[in-house]
């Protein structure tokens, strides 16, 4: 396996020179020179004292990046079918972030499950039909095209008034679907 690169990376991030880092990881500069251009191979001890003096551990040094994704189709989405709504997860593992978007598709004369209370916001955009927010006792209609963003102290549901499915984009952060 070729490390040199990455070994190399990491000592100019930290600002060391080949002679410093020689020093702290008790190997010769010249050692680490071939080292850095994958002229040799360390023992497991050498390499461990190198990362130990670059501030990391041999378990994150050759911990594989995951392939970050920006992009996702409707093949990742999650469709999760209930009886009142319809819900898509449009991001994968959302829960892993920080905030969660979802599709909602709110049935005819159907409401959501009651939200209680947490610490955290949420934002929804009515794509298609209407929906009533019903919070602090009060009703507040959102119609297609139209917005809502609201705090999570308050405990809240969604419900739809039409004869048809209202979809809604909805985000919360942190993830509550």
């Amino acid at each position: 396996m070729e490390i040199g690169h990455k070994l190399k990376e990491l000592r100019l991030k930290n600002e060391l020179t080949l002679e410093e880092l020689a020093s702290r990881s008790e190997v010769t500069k010249g050692f680490l020179s071939q080292l850095e251009r994958d002229l040799t191979s360390p023992n497991i001890a050498a390499l461990e004292n190198i990362l130990e003096a670059l501030g990391t551990t041999l378990g994150e040094f050759f911990k594989e990046e995951e392939d970050k994704r920006y992009v996702f189709t409707k093949e990742d989405y999650f469709v999760d079918e209930r009886e009142n709504e319809c819900i898509e997860w449009i991001v994968p593992n959302a829960q892993k972030n920080a905030m969660e978007p979802v599709l909602l598709h709110l049935h005819p004369k159907k409401k959501t499950r009651v939200i209680t209370s947490y610490d955290g916001e949420e934002f929804g955009y009515v794509l298609k039909g209407e929906l009533e927010l019903f919070m602090d006792d009060k009703k507040h209609t959102v119609k297609q095209g139209e917005t809502f963003y609201i705090s999570g102290v308050n405990s809240h549901y969604l419900f739809n008034p039409s004869k048809d499915d209202t979809d809604v984009l909805w985000i919360s952060t942190p993830p509550q679907f």
